[in-house]
């Protein structure tokens, strides 16, 4: 198998074809997602959460987010290595551009992912001109949780659903080269999948995106509170890590998840 760019998942879109991401946060994870073909892996600031028990990814440092991101690339062969930039890591562009830098140069990452629409323009700006490839979120956006009012779902009335999309259009003119859209209503996801000639991942987006992404710990069950609707839990029927994961990738691929269950109208 040859090495997953971004321009392999261009061409993934293009044909049609569904892209995985998980996110991992150690060597030994990485392997198991990778045997089972998970095209992208995201070290996210979800880490601040499942790692370290905290109650939002807010306190998640740039150093920790190296840290797992090299732990991660020692385990990494084939998927394409995506690292969050954490919470006011990149409050301007100069900042964004040192700590970018950092993941990429010190920890291995191929790509950075940063949170916010119309207000990260000059930023994704400046990376892309640096040679720095970006990931865009839009939706729920975990480190705006205070902002928004807790977690849910975003874009559900017309004045929402257009900023969403506009921003999504701005951020892709800007040079973003991926979208992540969290907790947005399904027909409003596939609209902006169908727009966008980059890729788009969805996590409570419905079916429609050209990929899904989950937190491991989530789609294995072993992650503490209440589960997000759009989780499922593979582990009761693979009955191991290995064969969750790899159920996970078939699930894509085949369009059989997100099933309507896990999705927001």
């Amino acid at each position: 198998m040859s090495h997953t760019t971004i321009a392999t998942l261009m061409q993934m879109k293009s044909d049609g074809e569904k892209i995985t991401m998980l996110t991992s946060y150690d060597a030994s994870f990485t392997r198991v997602l990778e045997e089972a073909g998970v095209d992208s892996i995201l070290v996210g600031d979800s880490l601040g959460m499942v790692i370290q028990g905290q109650e939002s990814t807010l306190p998640v440092s740039v150093d920790e987010m190296v840290y797992h991101t090299r732990c991660v690339a020692r385990g990494r062969r084939d998927a394409l290595l995506i690292a969050d930039m954490p919470f006011m890591s990149y409050s301007s562009a100069d900042q964004a551009l040192s700590n970018a830098g950092r993941l990429m140069k010190d920890g291995g990452a191929h790509m950075v992912k940063l949170e916010g629409g119309a207000s990260q323009l000059e930023t994704v700006r400046q990376l892309t001109l640096n040679g720095i490839p970006v990931c865009a979120h839009l939706g729920l956006q975990p480190q705006s949780v205070h902002k928004l009012g807790g977690y849910r779902v975003q874009g559900r009335d017309d004045e929402s659903a257009r900023e969403i999309k506009e921003d999504a259009m701005a951020l892709e003119a800007a040079g973003a080269q991926m979208l992540v859209l969290e907790c947005v209503p399904k027909g409003l996801a596939a609209e902006i999948s169908r727009i966008l000639a980059i890729p788009v991942i969805g996590i409570g987006a419905g079916v429609d995106c050209d990929g899904q992404v989950l937190v491991v710990y989530d789609m294995l069950g072993i992650t503490s509170g209440r589960r997000p609707r759009f989780v499922k839990n593979f582990m009761p029927e693979a009955g191991s890590v290995p064969a969750a994961v790899s159920a996970y990738v078939q699930a894509v691929k085949t369009k059989s998840f997100p099933a309507e269950e896990h999705s927001f109208q």
